[in-house]
């Protein structure tokens, strides 16, 4: 079981720590006013830390390496600025999903990959396996060890990071910078999984406590009411489900269409050439392109309000008019909403707004959950505006 650099103040901070995709991670924090709910209002009300570090980190470079991500990923990539980070999916031939990952475009031919704790290997092997079948000149780095990285997020961050730096407010989301601690290079990214503003952070692994103690310098952590405390897995994960994030093992996997996921602004289906009529596809186009061609995915995923207390869970199966249609991929009571969520793949052809549908618990009494379905996100964080000494920023 692996550890991450952070793993003395989740201890130190009462984490709660469970085994997640191969590595010790805090589920939630035993201080006052915390516990998943505590965190995720937390988040959502000023400012929560959570340590990503058991993410994989990826780099790579070499004189083909944005040719071999245009292969390997559905977004377009050789059109990305230095500074610039893209959200894409891995796909498999099929069409199916390999992984969802985040591209940082570091130099010319210099990237970052974040990947899934749980995909890290697979992804590896699947790009040692393009690299050799297709002979790119291309160096693929798993930095994941020797990193750590930190997500910093909420309404009240970005004004408390203003204090300290005037480039990191001024950057526009999937953007990034980066900055000089001592001797170490930090990546700063405005990026997040939770659906409020706000950045993550890769570091080296042996810099991660200076740096988690000169951010907090002047906030203790264990107090009710401090602007930023700690936040583990379960926050995380009703936090992204309230912003209508998708998660790997849920709403993504090997077997699910990659245009059935509302993730479209992801899969540049038109990748085929560049100026010089050099094959760009990425690996499972020609299948998502048969899917669009043959009248589109059979299954889209929705979103679904419930009524009631009782919450929707992973797996249980959906009705409509007394026929099953689909199944849940995520649900949670919503702390921000205060109503149960959920979100399911569910026939192209009930998909529409306003649907009821029912939930079975399978419980033996049959009781099954009342809900519509609605638009997604579920919640979506207002826009804020940060006063630096400089400028204004608008979030």
């Amino acid at each position: 079981m692996h550890k991450t650099p952070l793993n003395d103040f989740h201890v130190k901070n009462g984490g709660s720590m469970v085994p997640f995709a191969g590595w010790e991670m805090p589920l939630f924090y035993k201080l006052p006013g915390l516990g998943i709910v505590g965190e995720h209002v937390q988040c959502r009300t000023s400012g929560g830390i959570f340590d990503v570090s058991h993410m994989g980190r990826l780099k790579v470079n070499g004189r083909q390496a944005a040719k071999f991500l245009e292969r390997v990923c559905t977004r377009r990539i050789r059109d990305m600025k230095q500074g610039q980070c893209r959200y894409s999916l891995v796909c498999n031939a099929a069409g199916g999903i390999h992984d969802d990952v985040i591209v940082y475009r570091m130099e010319e031919d210099d990237f970052l990959v974040v990947v899934n704790a749980s995909n890290r290997e697979k992804i590896i092997k699947h790009f040692a396996d393009v690299k050799a079948a297709e002979s790119f000149v291309v160096n693929v780095d798993d930095t994941t060890m020797k990193t750590a990285m930190v997500a910093v997020q909420g309404p009240k961050v970005i004004e408390f990071i203003s204090k300290v730096s005037r480039e990191i407010p001024s950057l526009k989301r999937y953007t990034f910078t980066v900055k000089n601690l001592l001797i170490a290079k930090l990546t700063v990214s405005r990026t997040g999984y939770t659906g409020e503003d706000g950045v993550e952070v890769i570091l080296p692994a042996g810099m991660v406590g200076m740096a988690l103690t000169m951010l907090m310098k002047d906030i203790d952590p264990a107090k009710e009411g401090a602007l930023i405390r700690p936040c583990g897995l379960g926050a995380r994960d009703t936090l992204r489900l309230e912003a209508s994030m998708p998660l790997y093992g849920h709403e993504l996997g090997e077997e699910t269409n990659a245009l059935g996921t509302t993730l479209d602004f992801a899969i540049a289906l038109d990748k085929d050439a560049d100026a010089g009529g050099n094959p760009i596809s990425f690996i499972g186009q020609e299948a998502l392109k048969k899917t669009r061609d043959n009248g589109g995915p059979s299954k889209k995923l929705v979103g679904i309000a419930c009524e009631g207390k009782r919450s929707p869970r992973q797996g249980m199966k959906v009705f409509v008019d007394g026929k099953e249609v689909g199944a849940v991929t995520s649900g949670a009571p919503s702390p921000t909403l205060g109503y149960p969520i959920a979100m399911a793949y569910m026939p192209a052809t009930v998909t529409g707004e306003g649907a009821q549908v029912q939930i079975d618990t399978g419980k033996a009494d049959g009781e099954r959950i009342d809900g519509r379905i609605v638009k997604m996100p579920f919640y979506k964080a207002p826009r804020v505006e940060v006063k630096t000494a400089a400028t204004t920023v608008s979030t």
